[in-house]
Parts: structure tokens; C-alpha cells; sequence
């Protein structure tokens, strides 16, 4: 199984792999942009491949078979120098979000769409899922969830209901929050807060950040690619810091975003933004 890697021109042209480079790729899903950074580091280079979900591993591995300088873990980016050393890499990609594969894939919970587990955990392992957020948590919290990860004005009338539903039943179907939501307008914002909170993607992301710029070397680039303005505006807004410390040149003057032909082939990327920086 194979997919198509988001913004791979643009992707190439930040990163600028070159023969016998060592890479890293924070968020390897089913290997897409890897394959495309191994061919062209060829056989002199490294690349260093993370995903927290061990499917996407699985498939990762089988699909970029043929190349045998590629390095496996299961792990999340943010714990990325647990893999390589301080100053060792010549290019980082970081490609946030979601993957097709787990929208597709009902039984994971991610999507509205379909009818499935209330999961949307990335790592099956981990105790907390969706479910166990709105069946325990306060309503206070609840409904915080939903005004920071999702920016949703009627979050707390949102919460008042979900608590008002679990004195009768619990949550454990993706139907049963969809039928509660009385704007179906609303419903990727409150899946993708839910989701946002069961894997604590912003907090990943801002300690991920920092671990690839120590990790980066002199020279090195780092490629981060988006979703949604939260991820957008916490990656820009260290860019920008790390610039004032004389620590990263930027390389994007704004968010690059898919082409014309790309969104054409692939819909899915429209929401996607690229940043690029390089170590000082």
C-alpha cells in the first residue's frame, strides 16, 4: 500500500538531499517523501524513519524495502535525539497530522465520516482514547478541549450535552458523537480537537521543534508541513524565535501551499502548509 506524499516538489527543493546526507524523518507514515529523500541521498546516505503507529511502520518498511540505509523505530518525533546525536543531521521533515490511511480506516475512529470505535489514538498502547475523554472527563475540561484545539465558540454548550448524554450511556461509537452534534459544520472541528488531546500533538510539537534544531547541524534544513492554523501558527512563531536568536535562517517567507496540478491529484492536500528553515 502506498500513498501520495503531500507538497513532494516543494518538500525536495527545502530540504536539497544530497548524495551521502543523513536524514530524519519524524513522522514516516507509509514512506512516501522518505522514498524521495533515499533516492536522493543513495546508498552513501541515511535516512532515520519515526512513526508512532506500528501499521504505518509495518507498511512503511514493506514498501521502501529496496533501500538498505533505512533505520526504523517506533517512536514519536519529539523524542527524536533518542535516535541520533546533537548536531548529526543534514535534513529533518516533519509531516504533521493525520495520514490518509488512518481517515480511511473506520475502525481507528478518526473520521466523522465513518461509523467506528471512538479511538483516534495514533499509538494503540496508550490508555487514553476518545472515548475515555468524554465519558470521564469534567465538563469543564471538556469543553476547554474544544475552545483550544478545535477554536470552537459553542464549546461549552457542546460539553453541557456530551455530559448530559453519558448520564444516560457512555460514548464508544463515532455515531454517538455525531448524533449529538447538531452542526454537522462543526464536526471536523470537534474530531480534530479530540484528537489533537488524545495524542497531545501541540505539546509534541513544540518539544519536537526544539529537539530537531539541536539535532539539525550546521547547515542543516528542517521541513515541517501543516494541517490546520494551530500547527501552523506554533511552527512560524518558533521559526521566528529562533531566527531573533540567530539560530535558524527561514527559508519560506509565508506557508507554501499545493499547486494547481496537486490539488487536482490529490484533494486531500489543499489544507497542507510547508515552512522551511535552515541552522545557522
Amino acid at each position: 500500500m502506498s500513498h501520495l506524499p503531500v507538497l513532494p516538489v516543494e518538500v525536495l527543493e527545502l530540504l536539497a538531499p544530497k548524495a551521502g546526507e543523513v536524514f530524519l524523518d519524524g513522522t514516516l507514515g507509509l514512506g512516501g517523501h522518505a522514498g524521495l529523500i533515499l533516492e536522493k541521498i543513495r546508498k552513501t546516505g541515511k535516512l532515520i524513519g519515526l512513526d508512532l503507529d506500528s501499521r504505518n511502520l509495518e507498511l512503511a518498511q514493506n514498501n521502501l524495502q529496496k533501500f538498505s540505509n533505512l533505520e526504523t523505530h517506533q517512536a514519536n518525533f519529539r523524542d527524536l535525539l533518542k535516535f541520533t546525536s546533537p548536531a548529526s543531521l543534514d535534513g529533518i521533515l516533519l509531516d504533521l497530522g493525520v495520514s490518509s490511511l488512518h481517515f480511511d480506516d473506520a475502525s481507528r475512529g478518526f473520521s466523522f465520516q465513518n461509523l467506528g470505535k471512538l479511538d483516534m489514538r495514533f499509538d494503540s498502547t496508550q490508555p487514553l482514547d476518545a472515548a475515555a475523554i468524554l465519558n470521564s472527563f469534567p465538563e469543564n475540561e471538556i469543553a476547554d478541549i474544544f475552545y483550544k484545539f478545535g477554536e470552537i465558540r459553542s464549546s461549552r454548550k457542546i460539553a453541557k450535552q456530551i455530559v448530559e448524554f453519558r448520564r444516560k450511556q457512555k460514548f464508544r461509537q463515532t455515531e454517538d458523537l455525531v448524533n449529538l452534534i447538531a452542526h454537522p459544520k462543526l464536526l471536523p472541528q470537534v474530531f480534530q480537537a479530540l484528537r489533537i488531546r488524545v495524542n497531545s500533538e501541540l505539546e509534541n510539537l513544540e518539544q519536537g521543534l526544539n529537539s530537531a534544531v539541536e539535532a539539525l547541524k550546521s547547515g542543516g534544513r528542517i521541513a515541517v508541513i501543516s494541517f490546520h492554523s494551530l500547527e501552523d501558527r506554533i511552527v512560524k512563531n518558533f521559526f521566528r524565535e529562533q531566527k531573533k536568536l540567530k539560530i535558524l535562517e527561514i527559508l519560506t517567507k509565508k506557508a507554501v501551499g499545493p499547486s494547481a496540478s496537486e490539488l487536482a491529484e490529490n484533494p486531500r492536500s489543499r489544507s497542507a502548509k510547508l515552512r522551511g528553515a535552515r541552522k545557522f
